[in-house]
Parts: C-alpha cells; structure tokens; sequence
C-alpha cells in the first residue's frame, strides 16, 4: 500500500516545506521594512511579498486535496509529476511577485493550468472508479485500450 501512495507524500513534503520557505520571506521582509505584526502593509516591495505568500497559502490545501485525489484515483506518477510542475509554478510565481506584480502573472497562469489538470485527473480517477465498482465497467481500461496504450485481451 504504500508504495502506492509514497511519491504523494513526498511531494506533499516538498509542498509543505516551500509553504515554510514562503512564510520566512515574510519574517525577512519584516524585518527588512520594518513592519511589525499584525500589520499587512507597508512599502510596496513588503506587500508584494506577503500577498505572493497569503496567496500560495490560500491554493495549499486545493493543491494537495487535488494531489491525493488524482493520485489515488487516476496514477501516481501523473500526479506527481503535475503536483511538481504545480510546486515549481508556484515557487516562480511567489519570486515573480515579490519583484513587480506583473512579475506573477505568467507563472500564476502556469500553475493554474497544473492545478486544473491535477483537478480533471482526480474527478476522472473518481467517475471511473464509480462506474467500475457500481455498473462494472472498467472506463481506465477501455480508455487505456482505445488510446493503444495496453494490449487487447
């Protein structure tokens, strides 16, 4: 069971360790522009910072609920590999934030399209896991042999 789960919680891992990163670019850029809590604004380059943090912050928990599902649904290693696309989009879009707020918008766009992917794998993943246990049909599968990805049998 749990090499079928371990490369999500590795990326779960990476996710949650860039979300602490985000949070100490916060601590740093109140220290740097002397603002102190509970404040949210200050010079410009501060709210940038923390509004590319707040920002990341809000989207967590839909990436990971996103993750798990596509993972344990459709495949792991799609959703791996769309959970990393998704963290490294992330990671260029706090960076792109913090210099101007245009500097977001193309890895925003990015990592939009990754969590839409990671959202569509998981709802497929689920309809046809509903269709094989409860009309018993196996869509995966007939997909899998239309596309010619697995032999006839």
């Amino acid at each position: 069971m749990l090499d079928q789960i371990v490369l999500l919680a590795a990326v779960t891992v990476l996710g949650l360790l860039e979300q602490a990163y985000f949070s100490l670019q916060v601590i740093y850029a109140r220290r740097k522009y002397a603002v102190s809590p509970p404040a949210t604004s200050g010079p410009p380059e501060f709210e940038r910072i923390f509004r590319a943090q707040a920002n990341c912050s809000e989207y967590f928990p839909i990436f990971v609920f996103s993750l798990w599902l596509a993972g344990v649904f459709f495949s792991q290693v799609l959703a791996v590999i769309f959970g990393l696309l998704y963290l490294y989009g992330r990671f260029r879009y706090f960076h792109g934030y913090a210099e101007s707020s245009k500097g977001r918008l193309e890895p925003l766009y990015f990592s939009a399209k990754m969590q839409w992917v990671l959202i569509a794998l998981a709802g497929l993943g689920i309809i046809c896991t509903l269709t094989q246990v409860y009309l018993g049909l196996d869509l995966l599968h007939t997909f899998s042999h239309v596309l010619g990805l697995t032999e006839q049998t």
